[in-house]
Order: structure tokens, then C-alpha cells, then sequence
């Protein structure tokens, strides 16, 4: 299955971080279209109320036009696109950094991609944030690699993580005590494990 990779409109400092394959499905949500510009990449969709983005659509992109006055915003609107386009892989850019009210609203926008059955997840040149709900998930260790847990839903149980400086096992985490701030990854990978609720994991670069 190819990935799909949706650009919000955020600042995106450092474009290293990147990895793009030209099988990957590219949709940018209305100012989103200028990160394409500089990365040179020819979305397949651009979409969204286009309050941002005003100049010309490039050739051989389809372009869809929603109304400024909507309950979804364009990030949410490109991830509903790519579930009805099968996507179930579908990493997010330019969605992180900016306004703190837009940046929950991308969180709240992966949760709803997770209970639509796809794996969603935020990306900056700084942090990865993901949605784990009853699961576990590997993350690999590089120079100055943290993780921070949150519990997403009101408690998570039996949340287990090993490879890391403080090890945590069959832990209850609530969503009104940040217990999971911060954590070293200290061997190749670290292994997060939520058996019963939903994780909020921020995975950050030193």
C-alpha cells in the first residue's frame, strides 16, 4: 500500500528530515502547496478554502475547492480525502510549530484517521507525534532521541515502555498528570506498549 503525504500550511524550517518516494500519493491542504513548490514536487491533489494559496494550480493536478465557512478544516479534509482514497499510511507536514490552536486541531485530526483504521502521524524537523490505542509500537534511537507519553484518553492501562532511561511497567497513565515527559531512548529502540486506552507519543529530537 503507498503512503500518502498531506503538507499543511505550518513553517517547515529544515526539509532534511524529509524522505519522499515518487510512489508516495501527495495532497496539499490549501497553503500547503508552497512547501511543495520548494521541495519541487507535483501534488496529485490541492485542496481546501484556499484563503492562503491564491496563485495557479499547476497542470495535471486535481483541484478541489471547498467554501471558507466549513466545519473541517484543510488537514482534516486531505485526511478524510486520503481514507476514501484507501490510504491507511498517511504522514503529516507542515502541520506543527504554528498557531497551538491548529496544532491540537492535527492532533485531534490523527486521533480521528487512527479510529478510521489508519495509521496518522504529525512530522517537523523536530518531533514526531503518533496515536497509539491498545497496541505497541517501535522507536528507533538516534543522536538525543526522547519520548513523552500522555494518556489521550481519560487513563491508559498497562502501558509498558523498555529501552529507555526511566522503563515503565503495566503503568496507568490519566490525561491529568503528565507522568511521561521526557524519557531517553538509551538502546537501539524503545518499545511502547498501551494495552487499554490511547497514547499520545511525542517522539523529539534533542
Amino acid at each position: 500500500m503507498k503512503r500518502c503525504l498531506i503538507f499543511a500550511g505550518a513553517d517547515i524550517p529544515d526539509y532534511s528530515f524529509l524522505k519522499i518516494d515518487k510512489n508516495d500519493y501527495v495532497i496539499c491542504a490549501d497553503g500547503g502547496y508552497f512547501h511543495a513548490q520548494k521541495l519541487g514536487l507535483l501534488p496529485d491533489v490541492i485542496l481546501g478554502d484556499f484563503d492562503t494559496f491564491i496563485g495557479e494550480a499547476p497542470e495535471n493536478c486535481e483541484v478541489i475547492r471547498y467554501p471558507k465557512e466549513k466545519d473541517d478544516t484543510d488537514t482534516m479534509l486531505a485526511v478524510k480525502l486520503a481514507l476514501e482514497r484507501g490510504f491507511l499510511d498517511i504522514k503529516i507536514f507542515g502541520a506543527l510549530g504554528g498557531r497551538f490552536d491548529h496544532t491540537f486541531a492535527n492532533i485531534q485530526t490523527i486521533f480521528y484517521a487512527k479510529r478510521m483504521g489508519a495509521d496518522a502521524s504529525l512530522h517537523s524537523h523536530k518531533e514526531s507525534i503518533y496515536i497509539l490505542e491498545n497496541e505497541s509500537r517501535l522507536f528507533e534511537k538516534h543522536n538525543g532521541n526522547f519520548l513523552s507519553l500522555f494518556s489521550y484518553s481519560e487513563k491508559s492501562f498497562g502501558v509498558s515502555v523498555s529501552g529507555v532511561k526511566y522503563p515503565l511497567y503495566e503503568a496507568t497513565l490519566e490525561n491529568s498528570f503528565p507522568l511521561g515527559i521526557s524519557n531517553e531512548i538509551i538502546e537501539n529502540f524503545a518499545d511502547v506498549e498501551v494495552k487499554n486506552g490511547v497514547l499520545l507519543v511525542i517522539y523529539s529530537k534533542d
